[in-house]
């Protein structure tokens, strides 16, 4: 992943930074606020370690797999709805509703109740 990616969704990325640095907190990440360098600091300072050994980790972890939810890209969503018109039955419009499965009005109209 990119810093950028972590820089624009900052928040998302708390868990995963609290999961992977004991001692880190979601008060000191909100003071990072995604900035590279207070990053790098901030993990020195709760780890206890090199801040240029801080940034080799950050970049170890950086290697990782971005989270799916964490960026959204309309374009490439876009281009995977288009890709699935494959498997759509000729005549559908892949961009249809998916009412016909039935869980649109799962919530309204709970199982064994008849739809008002």
């Amino acid at each position: 992943m990119k810093w950028q990616h972590i820089e624009q969704n900052w928040s998302a990325f708390y868990e995963a930074i609290l999961e992977r640095w004991d001692g880190t907190d979601a008060d000191g990440l909100d003071d990072v606020d995604g900035d590279q360098k207070a990053f790098i600091a901030y993990i020195a300072k709760v780890t206890e370690i090199e801040p240029i050994d801080a940034r080799d980790e950050i970049r170890d972890w950086m290697a990782g797999e971005l989270p799916s939810d964490v960026v959204m890209d309309p374009s490439h969503d876009d281009h995977s709805l288009q890709n699935s018109a494959k498997y759509v039955n000729e005549g559908e419009d892949e961009y249809d509703d998916d009412a016909a499965f039935g869980d649109d009005n799962a919530a309204e109209n709970p199982v064994g109740r008849e739809a008002s």
